[in-house]
């Protein structure tokens, strides 16, 4: 039989060229970041207080870009997702265990790393969790997102305004966490309690129970040990009171050498969290400046001249009505400005009031920005009107309980 020709093949046409376009976030990071250029070059701002802002916000700026590098890294060695896999084995099925431990991974990752690498690492990690216990995954996405924001307080590597806070009123780390541990404690009970009622119970599986996942074993062993170890000397390094900068920096190090050694493809300036530093720096220049034509003094009005415990709940009112305005960190900035350094009760309850209020609007903090854009990314839509009344309701309850545990303390 003759051989049938077969007739080449039209050449497959070339695949679209993806156009590259900028996140919403990087233009709100080049924008913030121009107009405190423009503010401190044009004169807005003076020279002095330029360079003061400057000087206080560089040791943040060396937190900030090695933390995130160094909570990307042990994202990428496997930290997370054997956590959230043995958390998911030693529930063992229950569905009220889950929440506890998925609840207690969160407020821990929150208060040893800060709240951005909880909304940015841990939530991918629970989403496929989800996905895996054929589970809803709403539950687990609200539990990252809460306590990335409520969790915050402890220490002062927990969330940029703490090491502000910290730093002004001149409380060393282990100073700063027995006057916040009480906070710290009725905050997070208070976010466990919505929690449960508002999400998990609601969204429970048949019998509360489902079926447990496989235990995950990381690609490379090595890279996974090196990067806890990287992570727990961190934290070593803050209990001992070693400075934060350094701490995260020495902690990087050690894990940058075994990612050389064992995976250097991995390591690219992508890693380096440019848009963030650029937010946080134009953010400090821009609130400078703001305060020196009329902000101070409309904050000031806000915050009032009370004393004692009025004081202290109007300060923590004032914080959550303003970071939900605009944003926790200009918050923060703009009511440390008029409250005096000695003021140590009214600077901390504003502090609670930015670091848990941040909750009933999704611009409020950048971890609930950057939490909403990785959901977008996994594919799950959290309904956004229980959502908002939720998170409302937290933002007050969990505020004022976290101000009068304060007081108490």
């Amino acid at each position: 039989m003759k051989p049938v020709a077969v007739a080449d093949a039209p050449p497959s046409p070339p695949e679209p060229t993806r156009r590259w376009r900028p996140h919403p976030l990087d233009l709100v990071a080049v924008v913030l970041a121009v107009a405190g250029a423009a503010c401190a070059l044009g004169g807005l701002l003076p020279r002095a207080e330029t360079a003061d802002t400057l000087h206080r916000i560089l040791p943040l700026l060396l937190f900030l870009g090695t933390v995130i590098v160094l909570a990307e890294l042990t994202a990428v060695a496997g930290v997370f997702d054997v956590l959230a896999s043995r958390l998911a084995g030693a529930a063992r099925g229950s569905w009220a265990a889950l929440f506890l431990l998925c609840g207690g991974l969160a407020a821990l990752t929150t208060i040893v790393l800060n709240l951005d690498t909880t909304a940015v690492l841990l939530t991918p990690v629970l989403l496929p969790l989800a996905r895996s216990l054929r589970v809803p995954a709403g539950p687990l996405a609200v539990t990252t997102v809460w306590l990335a924001n409520t969790a915050s307080l402890l220490l002062p590597v927990s969330n940029l305004t703490n090491m502000l806070a910290a730093d002004r009123v001149g409380l060393p780390p282990l100073a700063y966490a027995a006057r916040m541990a009480l906070p710290q404690a009725a905050a997070v009970a208070v976010t466990m309690t919505l929690l449960w009622y508002a999400w998990w119970r609601r969204e429970r599986p048949a019998g509360g129970r489902f079926d447990p996942p496989e235990r995950h074993v990381p690609a490379d062993p090595v890279l996974y040990r090196t990067a806890l170890a990287g992570c727990l000397l961190f934290v070593a390094g803050i209990l001992a009171g070693v400075e934060i900068g350094v701490a995260s920096t020495v902690a990087l190090a050690l894990v940058l050498v075994g990612f050389l050694v064992r995976s250097p493809a991995t390591l690219r300036p992508a890693l380096v969290p440019v848009r963030l530093l650029l937010l946080v720096t134009g953010l400090f220049l821009v609130v400078q400046t703001l305060g020196r034509y009329g902000l101070d003094d409309l904050v000031a009005r806000l915050l009032g001249t009370d004393g004692g415990a009025a004081g202290a709940l109007r300060a923590g009112g004032t914080g959550a009505l303003l970071a939900n305005a605009v944003n926790n960190l200009p918050a923060y900035l703009a009511g440390e400005s008029v409250l005096p350094a000695g003021d140590e009760t009214r600077l901390l309850a504003l502090l609670i009031g930015t670091n848990i209020g941040p909750l009933a609007a999704p611009w409020a903090s950048l971890a609930t920005l950057l939490w909403f854009e990785r959901c977008r990314a996994a594919g799950v839509t959290v309904p956004m009107r229980r959502f908002v009344l939720t998170s409302a309701l937290l933002a007050v309850t969990g505020t004022f309980a976290a101000v009068g545990a304060l007081l108490v303390s």
